[in-house]
């Protein structure tokens, strides 16, 4: 019987803070990768999969290629970027509309000139004037060989038909390589981790959610809920009264904002307990580096 199928691989690059998760999420049309507005919340490649006539779509979400900063993660962000660009069927170079700076520049410099590039302008309703737009976006693509490119506003869930389009013929015929039904492919138990680590992001200072981790102790499926135990990990004693807050405010509304998310992505009641603990230099370790390669 004639396989009439295609899938493949799409990767979406670009600097931080230009959108990328909140794109995949939308073209899933699930929340699976984190978002907040400080650069890198994304630390880790995940593959979202949507699958539709005969197409299945494997996008792998990538964290902000960025050279600011470096130490040790950063570079092996930087490095999961690059990696990210081998062996797929098409890229999605994601810049902000309005704004292309070094940062664009060199994700731009990574992509190889043969791949199957497609220019992705994210939130274009940022810019009214039709003209500007036009000229911004013709001025990108005289500095690389796209094959395509396309208007959206990813957060308003405007403009995926048009990615659906123009991706669709770079998809090899094969078959499918998850089930129809199947949106990513991470566990459960690492969606959970993520969301509360998205939580802490958008609660906490500018430089603290960088220096913690949070590790999935127990994830129970029961009869009427999900039971999930988690703990916060810390560098340093100062930095537990942080995430706690003054008479634990802060960390139940880390938790209480992290249990809706979960109720919502695994459709069950969620009950959630978080704990904070201390452990100095666990940043620097080798095995905790060892997770973003």
């Amino acid at each position: 019987m004639e396989n009439n199928n295609h899938c493949g691989f799409i990767s979406i690059v670009g600097r931080p803070n230009v959108g990328k998760s909140t794109l995949m999420n939308h073209l899933i049309g699930q929340k699976i990768s984190i978002t907040s507005r400080k650069p890198q919340t994304t630390q880790y490649k995940i593959n979202g999969v949507y699958t539709e006539s005969g197409h299945q779509y494997v996008f792998i979400d990538t964290p902000g290629f960025q050279k600011r900063y470096i130490n040790d993660l950063n570079t092996l962000l930087n490095q999961s970027v690059i990696s990210s660009l081998e062996h797929v069927d098409a890229v999605l170079f994601v810049v902000e509309a309005g704004l292309f700076n070094a940062g664009d520049e060199a994700v731009l410099a990574l992509l190889p000139q043969s791949a199957n590039v497609v220019l992705v302008v994210n939130k274009q309703d940022k810019i009214k004037n039709k003209y500007e737009l036009d000229q911004f976006v013709n001025d990108i693509k005289s500095k690389f060989p796209f094959k395509a490119s396309v208007l959206v506003a990813a957060k308003h869930h405007l403009g995926m038909d048009l990615i659906f389009a123009k991706l669709r013929g770079f998809l090899p015929e094969g078959e499918f390589l998850y089930p129809e039904e199947q949106l990513t492919d991470r566990s459960n138990s690492f969606l959970a981790k993520e969301i509360i680590r998205e939580k802490l992001f958008r609660f906490l200072g500018e430089e603290l959610p960088y220096s913690l981790a949070v590790d999935i102790e127990e994830f129970k499926v029961e009869e009427e809920l999900i039971r999930v135990v988690a703990t916060i990990i810390v560098n340093k004693e100062n930095q537990k009264g942080i995430v706690i807050g003054k008479s634990g405010e802060k960390l139940k509304k880390i938790s209480s904002d992290a249990r809706v998310d979960m109720e919502e992505l695994f459709a069950n009641k969620v009950f959630l307990q978080v704990w904070v603990k201390v452990k100095s230099g666990f940043a620097d370790d080798a095995k905790f580096l060892e997770q973003f390669k």
